[in-house]
């Protein structure tokens, strides 16, 4: 594992030099604390509000120090000096099912966002949306040439479709991993139950995590080194599989280990946790397990259990987070904060010095959280599904 690589490297300190996804390897990396992190010594503080059932908070990673804001009804909006910008970075309001507009609740919509690795030299983005039959659309568009707070709308090309059996469990998040592929997240085609039986069934895209090649060919390619690109039983796409409703992954900034957060179906929700030297091919369990507990029964060959899960007396629906890599919270440092959309509160999971992974409530909100964000000095920020997004900062600032 790579923690175990750079395991003579464990320190609790606070960090002071900047901390970037390209920092020297000789550095020091914190990635266990000898203590839980002090809820009282972090606060949330609104940045922004006004908007229209936000669901996502990113960066470009061109130097601009811009978040881009996600709403569901198909509009991305850029944060810029404090201000949200008068006409929206992005507009596909035309492209998106039709329900994720009208109805007060969906799980369809524009769900997700990742900007190109080289963004700054090539100004491409993706997106990845339901479109108006309820079917998941990633495509790749591009920065307007003349301005760089606008896309330019007519440079939309389609790179992966796939239909989608209900309205529900679409998954959505798409990220550019360490290594420059992209990995899609799938839910498992929805309903209840997994009716498809598509958690443990490799043939089907569904209920999985998808990593493909969107520079090496069109529309994509398959990474040489997927688990399952020899396998005639499995689709190529697939880097892991056996999960419900993924809301929600990332990548340690520092470190590359993924975590994930995968929606329960009525008793346990869980974070699955996958180091940076994996190859690929995991089974996270899903339907045969729920969290760590026994759903369908069964076999689930090669199942890795999750390293936390809770039950619904706590929540109803987990959010998946990112791992804080900041400066301004160094209590925060090296815990991967996640929430539930439905209680409002908001959890911490580190490793200690053995490695072990521990956990701890750290606030109770009102909020229903639909996501959590970094930007670019990897500070984290929290979506309120209601309208505002929040910036984790030290008590007293």
């Amino acid at each position: 594992m790579q923690a175990l690589r750079i395991a003579v490297l464990i320190i609790f300190a606070v960090v002071t030099f900047p901390l970037t996804q390209a920092q020297d390897a000789e550095s020091e990396i914190t990635i266990s604390r000898e203590s839980a992190p002090d809820p009282t010594t972090f606060k949330l503080t609104q940045v922004a509000a006004g908007l229209t059932r936000p669901l996502y908070v990113t960066h470009a990673g061109d130097g601009s120090n811009r978040i881009f804001l996600v709403e569901q009804v198909g509009k991305v909006w850029i944060l810029k000096n404090g201000l949200i910008q008068a006409q929206p970075f992005f507009d596909i309001e035309g492209l998106i099912s039709p329900g994720a507009i009208t109805n007060s609740f969906s799980e369809q919509g524009l769900l997700g966002l990742a900007f190109h690795s080289d963004y700054r030299d090539n100004g491409v983005f993706f997106v990845n949306y339901t479109d108006r039959r309820g079917g998941t659309v990633v495509a790749r568009f591009r920065v307007d040439a003349s301005n760089p707070d606008i896309a330019d709308a007519a440079s939309g090309q389609i790179l992966f479709q796939l239909s989608q059996p209900y309205a529900n469990h679409n998954g959505g998040h798409i990220e550019f991993g360490p290594d420059g592929y992209l990995y899609i997240a799938l839910g498992d085609g929805g309903a209840a139950n997994d009716p498809l039986g598509a958690g443990q069934n490799r043939q089907l895209l569904l209920g999985s995590i998808l990593r493909i090649d969107v520079d090496s060919a069109a529309p994509y390619a398959i990474p040489p080194d997927n688990p399952f690109v020899d396998d005639l039983n499995a689709r190529a796409e697939i880097w892991a599989y056996g999960l419900r409703n993924v809301w929600r992954f990332s990548f340690d900034r520092l470190t590359g280990d993924m975590y994930m957060a995968d929606v329960g179906q009525n008793q346990w929700e869980e974070i699955n946790f996958q180091p940076a030297d994996s190859i690929g091919g995991e089974n996270y369990g899903w339907n045969v397990w729920e969290g760590n507990h026994v759903f369908a029964g069964g076999n689930a060959p090669n199942h890795v259990p999750p390293i936390f899960d809770y039950s619904h007396a706590f929540g109803c629906s987990v959010t998946g987070g990112v791992i804080y890599r900041g400066e301004a919270i160094p209590d925060l440092q090296a815990v991967y904060l996640f929430g539930d959309w439905c209680s409002g509160r908001i959890w911490g999971i580190w490793r200690d010095p053995a490695l072990a992974w521990q956990t701890r409530e750290l606030m109770k909100t009102e909020l229903p959280i639909s996501s959590f964000g970094e930007d670019e000095a990897g500070e984290v920020y929290v979506i309120d599904y209601g309208g505002a997004l929040y910036r984790f900062d030290p008590v007293g600032n």
